[in-house]
């Protein structure tokens, strides 16, 4: 593979990591500020059955709410360019996704998207006025049940990323002891995990180089005797 191919090969990663981490962040805070929306309608209205809590629920979101995340989420992955450094705006690590979304301001924006659905679906007789009144007098609740659902799922995230690292030095350590078996093992697991973990830089390099390595001596009839130049190629192939 020469310079130019290997440069295009590098261009193409960097836009997929893009992508990947904007795709998977708008669906995980899509999804974690759907639960906080439900747990602060619930606080609020207390007495209303599931069914339509689910439904004042759908309304606000349906009323321009869904948007509003996704313009969160690009918000979020501006601050991200600045926060990580890099021309690309890739994260590198979960701290810096933290910062973004403190920096980008997740919350402010949303409790901005809120108002501005509440009134949309009151307008077209989606909910009550009296269930409007009490959205927006509780307005806080909603956002704090949001804030902590946001905050949650980042620990979640941080705990499915120690793991995975630990998988990867696992698979390093068995590499070390070309042991085929325990690597097999090990990249089971980090492929399990990068489905579950946001797509960060670091780790998706280290990942990568794994893959690219453990792949090369799979094709090799589990032969760890490969090429100085195989190994290289590996390498810058992340």
């Amino acid at each position: 593979m020469n310079n130019l191919e290997l440069e295009n090969e590098v261009n193409k990663y960097e836009i997929s990591l893009y992508d990947k981490q904007k795709k998977f962040i708008e669906t995980d805070l899509g999804k974690t500020i759907n639960a906080g929306l439900d747990i602060g309608i619930k606080a609020l209205l207390p007495n209303l059955i599931e069914n339509q809590v689910i439904s004042i629920k759908n309304a606000i979101i349906e009323q321009g709410f869904k948007n509003g995340v996704k313009e969160t989420v690009n918000s979020c992955l501006d601050v991200g360019k600045s926060v990580s450094g890099v021309v690309t705006g890739n994260f590198e690590n979960i701290s810096q996704v933290q910062l973004a979304v403190k920096n980008g301001g997740v919350l402010d924006t949303i409790s901005k998207i809120l108002d501005i659905a509440i009134n949309l679906a009151n307008s077209k007789n989606l909910i009550s006025n009296n269930i409007s009144k009490i959205l927006k007098q509780g307005k806080n609740t909603i956002i704090s049940s949001i804030s902590d659902k946001i905050e949650e799922t980042l620990s979640e995230q941080l705990k499915a990323v120690e793991k995975l690292e630990k998988y990867c030095e696992n698979w390093t350590k068995a590499y070390g002891n070309q042991d085929f078996s325990n690597m097999e093992k090990a990249y089971k697991n980090i492929e399990n995990y990068l489905n579950k973990t946001i797509p960060l830089e670091n780790t998706i390099k280290e990942a990568r180089k794994i893959e690219n390595m453990h792949n090369l001596i799979k094709n090799n009839g589990k032969n760890f005797d490969i090429s100085p130049e195989e190994k290289i190629l590996a390498e810058k192939l992340v």
